[in-house]
């Protein structure tokens, strides 16, 4: 990755954090987003849900990073 930081992004639908790896890895965000829901629902939910949640805690928002 090019320097840039792992954050959550403005463009969200619940917390912005499908977008933020999508915006970090360079990828589509819809790529992003049917790949953790297909992901999600093999594993149950549940585990899908819980990484959710801790990454809406862990990663930063967007607009609080400063160079």
């Amino acid at each position: 990755m090019d320097g840039k930081r792992l954050t959550r992004s403005n463009n969200r639908v619940i917390a912005g954090v499908c977008a933020g790896i999508a915006e970090w890895l360079g990828w589509d965000i819809a790529l992003v987003r049917i790949l953790y829901l297909v992901l999600s629902i093999l594993s149950a939910a549940f585990p899908g849900m819980l990484v959710y949640i801790i990454l809406w805690i862990v990663m930063p928002p967007q607009d609080t990073y400063y160079n």
